[in-house]
């Protein structure tokens, strides 16, 4: 596993990060998940766009910008040497004084990790997931905007695990008006009468690129797509139901609950899936 750290790549073993850090105290930073598919970085520039979105929402100047956030990116990713491989750029507010104040957090801290991410296995992947309806509610918008992509994952942690433990692959999660958000990990879609749903950030879903990218490659293929609010009984009755995201990928939901959706094919997965490869090859970013 390769890291980029205060400009010096190595193992991620090398890499030291201060107990006062208050991305760990506090949960106190912002991160970028990214998928390097075909030898190349997909959509690099956009996951950089986004977490500079992301830094300036939450008062937190990075140390890099731009064109040398990418190339810290691409030189990690060139000394891992894998084809198919995990991006996760992190970056944090730095040490601090014990309390959630920053103002004494004077030096953030940037590292880019580049390794294997498996978030299924192959068999569960080839099943379709088994989603369990969490408990655990999303925060709504104006406590915790889920258009910044924070490192405030905790809400995230424990419907997975609640899903894991009760013998789960994943959890649905849900809003405060029971307004279907996404999965732990990654977006959501729906295929109801044809038409290609997904929730929209209002309701709690993260702006997601490759969310983004699946709405563009159904919009190429010249079929409808529509962000708009769904329900669980709306998965439920759908023709078919997916999720999407850097470390998943494409993959099937077979049931939610327990009850199966749709039919055993999947086919618009699948197409996206076979189409995925040349447009992550389009809008990637050799290194």
């Amino acid at each position: 596993m390769k890291v980029w750290y205060r400009n010096h790549i190595g193992d991620a073993r090398e890499c030291r990060i201060s107990i006062l850090d208050h991305g760990l105290l506090y949960g106190d930073g912002v991160f970028e998940g990214i998928r390097i598919t075909g030898g190349r970085v997909f959509r690099l520039h956009d996951h950089i766009a986004r977490l500079e979105r992301s830094a300036r929402a939450i008062g937190l100047e990075l140390p890099l910008r731009g064109a040398a956030l990418a190339t810290a990116v691409l030189d990690t990713a060139r000394a891992n040497g894998e084809a198919e491989a995990y991006v996760r750029l992190v970056a944090t507010r730095g040490v601090g004084e014990l309390g959630v104040d920053p103002a004494s957090c004077v030096e953030p801290e940037l590292f880019c990790i580049v390794a294997s991410l498996r978030m299924f296995p192959a068999e569960v992947r080839a099943k379709g997931l088994r989603l369990l309806t969490s408990w655990l509610r999303r925060p709504a918008a104006d406590m915790l905007d889920p258009q910044v992509k924070s490192l405030n994952y905790l809400n995230n942690v424990l419907a997975k695990r609640d899903a894991r433990l009760k013998g789960y692959d994943d959890a649905l999660l849900l809003n405060s008006i029971g307004r279907v958000t996404e999965a732990t990990g990654a977006n959501l879609f729906a295929v109801i009468d044809g038409t290609l749903v997904t929730p929209p950030t209002a309701d709690g879903a993260l702006p997601g690129i490759t969310r983004d990218s699946v709405l563009k490659m159904r919009a190429e293929m010249g079929a409808p797509v529509e962000c708009r609010s769904l329900t669980r009984y709306d998965l439920l009755a759908a023709d078919e139901v997916f999720l999407s995201g850097s470390g998943a990928g494409l993959v099937s939901v077979a049931s939610i609950d327990d009850t199966p959706i749709g039919s055993d094919a999947r086919p618009l997965c699948e197409q996206l899936r076979e189409t995925y490869g040349d447009y992550a090859a389009r809008h990637g970013v050799a290194f």
